[in-house]
């Protein structure tokens, strides 16, 4: 068995981090089998060499290595490009075509950023996983394959299971062991020396000078963040070789070339909410049912008092504040509005409810509009069809005084019981 030294020269790894050399012992040891691996870590550490250490150390060597971007298929092409498919499976597909997992059979499959798969295709990945089968897109039969699989992700797998994003019966199967890369800002030691390589290995690229950083550039250098690692360092370790005149880097040339990330210092949240916050759906929707309840009463109120008055024009004017809350400030009351409010109001003398109704009848009128002010249900639909057969009943099924006793006109109310059907 290589020793840890001895796999970093071979696989161009550079850094002493005794967290680094345990991922690396890690892939050595679990290399000569077949259990398959999670690597884990920050987007830009450096992910994709464990699974060509533990391909090259492994008794697949001689087979195919293939390295997958799961991110970067398309979703409605991804079990094709896995799987493959066959002729005539969709749009497009003029012709069969091998899949990753038929193509590396005997082999390695590395997939890059896994957490980004479709459960769909999590489903298919399983099945690979737990028995080597797997059917191509548009055909019937089952096929087999002998493929390791070595997955990679930065994301929080535990929280993807938590959203439903990614299953937890597969986390399982790809993480039999799970090894972790620490991110750059927890190798300080070593970022310099990355600095370094990076600076002797484009100054021989582009055949100029090495870049030297001063003292003081080292230090902003080991204090700089490197949210984007590995691959951050080596693109500004380029920047510098290739636009710089002067070889010897100062603080100040080298801040001119990193992004400013902000205070590493931690910062204080204001948990306080202003009204108008909201922090979920539902409670948007509260507001929303509670300002409805709120118009409902108002108009509750105004239909209430042209029942008593009968006086749709003096109604109007006692309470023009409350008509502009519920009608708003660019809808003013028309004369077509005043004649529906006094559809609303129940005259005092009329001869056709005087022949069918007794005063004891009018009492229970009013006291079924009371019934309603005092009554508060969000369920609107079935409120407004015990009404309607409430008062249909009241007046033996004549509609015009139904109409009049609900507020509304006569045609409304016709429209009314052919919805509810009545």
């Amino acid at each position: 068995m290589e020793s840890v030294q001895a796999i970093k020269q071979r696989f161009g790894i550079i850094g002493n981090d005794p967290s680094l050399n345990r991922a690396i012992e890690k892939a050595i040891q679990v290399a000569p089998t077949d259990i398959s691996v999670l690597v884990t870590g920050e987007s830009g550490v450096g992910k994709e060499s464990i699974p060509k250490i533990i391909h090259q150390l492994s008794h697949r060597k001689h087979g195919k290595y293939i390295a997958v971007n799961c991110g970067a298929i398309p979703e409605g092409t991804i079990d094709s490009e896995l799987f493959g498919h066959e002729k005539g499976a969709f749009t497009g597909a003029t012709q069969t075509r091998s899949g990753y997992f038929e193509v590396a059979d005997g082999g390695t499959i590395f997939l890059d950023e896994v957490g980004e798969l479709p459960l769909t295709t999590q489903v298919r990945l399983l099945r690979v996983l737990e028995n080597g089968e797997f059917i191509k897109v548009g055909s019937s039969k089952v096929q087999k394959t002998n493929v390791r699989i070595v997955a990679a992700t930065n994301v929080n797998m535990f929280e993807a299971i938590k959203k439903e994003k990614f299953r937890e019966d597969l986390y399982y199967r790809l993480s039999t062991v799970e090894i972790h890369l620490p991110a750059l800002r927890e190798r300080k030691d070593d970022i310099h020396l990355l600095f370094r390589k990076f600076a002797s290995d484009f100054a021989l690229k582009y055949k100029m000078p090495t870049i030297k950083l001063s003292d003081d550039a080292v230090n902003l250098l080991l204090k700089y963040r490197w949210s984007g690692n590995i691959r951050q360092l080596r693109n500004v370790a380029e920047q510098i070789s290739v636009l710089e005149q002067n070889r010897i880097i100062s603080a100040s040339t080298l801040q001119s070339y990193l992004p400013n990330s902000g205070s590493n210092l931690p910062a204080v949240i204001n948990n306080s909410k202003s009204e108008s916050d909201f922090s979920n759906e539902r409670e948007i929707l509260y507001k929303v049912l509670f300002d409805m309840k709120s118009d409902l009463n108002d108009l509750k109120k105004l239909t209430m008092e042209l029942m008593k008055s009968g006086n749709a024009s003096e109604v109007q004017k006692q309470n023009e504040g409350l008509i502009q809350k519920i009608y708003g400030d660019d809808n003013s009351v028309t004369e077509d509005d005043v004649e529906e409010l006094e559809v609303l109001s129940i005259p005092e003398k009329s001869s056709e409810i005087q022949h069918s109704s007794t005063p004891e009848d009018t009492q229970d009128k009013y006291h079924f509009a009371e019934e309603i002010e005092e009554e508060e249900t969000l369920s609107l639909h079935d409120k407004e069809l015990e009404l309607i057969k409430k008062s249909l009943e009241r007046h033996n099924g004549k509609r015009k005084l139904a109409a009049q006793e609900l507020g509304i006109s006569e045609r409304t109310l016709y429209r009314k019981i052919k919805q509810f059907d009545l």
